[in-house]
């Protein structure tokens, strides 16, 4: 889906607001993101926009940049706007476009103008879904040395890398290595508010306490958190759900508080509570060839280069890498940190883009070892799945500085290739059944 229309609407009280309108369901529902939001950034993410796809191919999705963040009127620090203001906005933005009674989705901190609104003008509002949304004031689960820290990091590193590695080393674990969502991420943080903007509202939160609106929801209301999330403790959502007389949670599984790029299962239960009916599973099954590489020695290299160099010699090896992948016609799946992933619908092509990659940073004074395996995987979403990626990492393993390996498969299915094979003996991979018989590509 290209990006939507951005369109603004002008408050009673002269703010100008940013909202899209997406998909044409049967009933309408507003999508209110965490404070760095940027509309037109948000299609720059894949998972982020198949996010927001997935909820208007039920809805009709209204998704907006609330006052001072993105694409909307910024304000000073000094004049930040009350809760009740800031839910004011997104009733102008329903009644501009002629939605009387909607489904609210508030994000983290985005549920608190949900809440507002659902407590002060319930005949506005049908349903609501909250993520990750702690009631604020005493109820939070943070302490004043945590709150200090977060302003610190705001206030030195706001929208730069150290930033966003900090924050995502508790926010999404599994993410803080991924260097195309890094890059991602710390244009979003810029793109939505400057760093003073942003420690404004960061502590407006820490004053907000929506623990008296809650008792006064009576929409029906779905609270989601995941359970291991350890940037915003599940407990938070615990308390309130217990506070609100129609709500109930659901506790996802992992640990990622960051929504937008693992968020099938998050669409998943907003869909069955909206809508009353589970979609059918989409995962799609296909045969590939699955690609790992990684760096050598990349833990001695980080030491003696510094940090700071080594972010660029990272940055450019990722770089040389995707342009490998894609003029060999695949696809870049995620980093490893120090590696990647890729799949190609060809093992000839997977065997020498590894080697074109190897060839290629070289200059940049680094080794690779590589693995490959064709077999069936899932496609789930942006990410693969199945018993041939973890056979694919399992070979990767076990090759050499240098040396791209490879299983049987991808050998006696590269037949008039002009590859070249040595046998590399018989092997038992981690976590895989049987013994597997390995060979290495020659070189010479």
């Amino acid at each position: 889906m290209p990006v939507p229309q951005i369109r603004y609407v002008k408050t009673p009280a002269g703010v100008n607001i940013a909202y899209a309108v997406l998909g044409d369901g049967p009933f309408d529902l507003v999508f209110v993101p965490g404070y760095a939001s940027n509309l037109q950034w948000h299609w720059e993410l894949p998972s982020y926009a198949r996010f927001l796809e997935r909820l208007a191919s039920f809805s009709r999705l209204i998704v907006i940049d609330r006052r001072g963040t993105g694409l909307s009127d910024r304000y000073s620090p000094e004049d930040l706007p009350p809760l009740e203001d800031l839910s004011d906005d997104l009733e102008a933005v329903l009644d501009e476009v002629g939605s009387e009674r909607a489904a609210l989705f508030g994000a983290e901190d985005g549920g608190y103008i949900c809440c507002m609104l659902a407590a002060t003008h319930p005949d506005r509002v049908r349903a609501m879904v909250l993520y990750a949304m702690d009631a604020g004031g005493e109820a939070s689960g943070w302490t004043p040395a945590d709150w200090a820290e977060l302003f610190d990091h705001v206030t030195r590193e706001w929208g730069t890398r150290a930033y966003v590695r900090w924050e995502l080393s508790t926010m999404s674990p599994g993410r803080s290595h991924d260097e195309a969502f890094l890059a991602w991420y710390e244009a979003n943080l810029r793109l939505s508010a400057s760093p003073a903007t942003a420690e404004a509202i960061l502590r407006n939160f820490l004053e907000t306490d929506v623990t008296a609106l809650l008792p006064a929801i009576a929409a029906p209301t779905l609270v989601l958190h995941r359970a291991d999330d350890r940037f915003e403790p599940v407990e938070e959502s615990r308390f309130v759900t217990d506070a609100m007389p129609n709500a109930q949670l659901v506790e996802l599984a992992g640990d990622a508080h960051y929504w937008v790029i693992d968020n099938d299962d998050l669409a998943d239960e907003v869909e069955v509570f909206l809508t009353g009916s589970r979609p059918p599973p989409q995962t799609e099954r296909v045969l590939a060839t699955i690609l790992f590489t990684d760096i050598v020695e990349s833990t001695r290299r980080t030491a003696e280069l510094g940090d700071a160099a080594w972010k660029e010699v990272l940055a450019t090896h990722d770089e040389l890498a995707i342009a490998e992948i894609e003029r060999s016609r695949g696809r870049y799946v995620h980093s490893t940190g120090d590696g990647l992933v890729a799949t190609f619908d060809g093992p000839a092509r997977a065997v020498r883009c590894a080697q074109a990659i190897g060839d290629g940073v070289r200059h940049l004074g680094l080794e690779i070892r590589a693995g490959c395996h064709t077999g069936e995987i899932e496609l789930a979403g942006e990410d693969v799945r199945g018993l041939a990626v973890h056979i694919a990492a399992r070979v990767a393993d076990l090759s050499r500085p240098s040396e791209v390996l490879v299983s049987s498969t991808v050998k006696d299915l590269v037949v008039g290739s002009g590859l070249r094979f040595e046998d590399a003996g018989e092997h038992e991979l981690k976590g895989v059944p049987d013994t597997w018989r390995l060979y290495r590509v020659n070189t010479a």
